[in-house]
């Protein structure tokens, strides 16, 4: 019985045009250097969110301005001298809605470049995601579209905390931008379970 070719034998035998078209996935790796580049973006500006709530908290008149424009947030009566419940929750929103776009990055650079570009070798790491275990491009669209509607969710809370501020029609607009994510993740769930069935069915 003939043994398999290792790996680099196969690679070496391809033909040149084919082998360019394969190499070509290696093209893909900037956008996720970028992806990692807007990650490190992010964080510094969780932490820079992050210390202007702690300062306010000790009195900073500064640094509660600073939370009140960043979260877009405008009182209806007088204006505000310290914080209260309606500022730290809108802030906390806006921090956890950063955790959760960081989280959507590193699915999409880690689950993106496992799919699409080369094998990182992590079934022996510690710390290797539960997820990574059984990606495909199937379970990453299904996996992207649970964390859009997450973080949806939490714009959504945001709007509606602060109501006031926001016209009927963007809450209006808001909320159907959330039910067609919904409806969306429904659809790409459903399809992978058909997608799914029909390949158990072929084995």
């Amino acid at each position: 019985m003939q043994e398999p070719k290792p790996d680099s034998d196969l690679r070496s035998s391809l033909r040149p045009l084919p082998n360019l078209i394969f190499a070509s996935r290696w093209l893909q790796l900037p956008l996720y250097l970028g992806l990692i580049a807007a990650q490190a973006v992010y964080v510094y500006h969780f932490w820079v969110e992050l210390v202007h709530l702690l300062h306010a908290v000790m009195g900073s008149q500064e640094a509660l301005q600073q939370l009140i424009t960043s979260i877009g947030y405008k009182p209806s009566g007088a204006p505000i001298t310290s914080l209260n419940e309606t500022v730290i929750m809108l802030v906390v929103l806006a921090l956890i809605d950063v955790v959760m776009i960081s989280n959507l990055l590193i699915m999409v650079i880690v689950g993106g470049y496992e799919t699409f570009v080369s094998r990182m070798n992590l079934e022996s790491h510690p710390d290797q995601p539960e997820w990574l275990s059984h990606v495909n491009a199937s379970v990453l669209k299904v996996k992207l579209a649970t964390a859009i509607i997450g973080i949806s969710s939490i714009h959504l809370l945001k709007t509606f905390i602060n109501a006031d501020n926001y016209s009927d029609r963007v809450l209006i607009a808001q909320t159907c931008i959330h039910i067609a994510f919904l409806f969306s993740a429904l659809a790409i769930a459903y399809t992978d379970k058909i997608m799914s069935g029909i390949e158990a069915r072929k084995h």
